[in-house]
């Protein structure tokens, strides 16, 4: 099993949840709810998968908080 971190965002216009694994091309999907959007990005990571391992373009590390006066 491989594991991968996807961000999530959430579209004010539509409500729909948004996801993508960073540094990973074609590695995003959408859904109405966080199951949905996990399922579906699963689906498309295997699909993307079955070329072979990815080629990663950068790799996730983490958030951060930033202040501002």
């Amino acid at each position: 099993m491989t594991v991968f971190t996807a961000v999530v965002e959430r579209c004010p216009e539509t409500g729909l949840y948004v996801g993508y694994v960073p540094g990973f091309p074609g590695a995003h999907s959408q859904g109405a709810t966080m199951d949905e959007l996990r399922t579906n990005l699963q689906e498309v990571v295997a699909m993307l998968l079955e070329d072979g391992p990815p080629k990663l373009d950068t790799e996730f590390v983490g958030t951060q908080t930033v202040e501002v006066a």
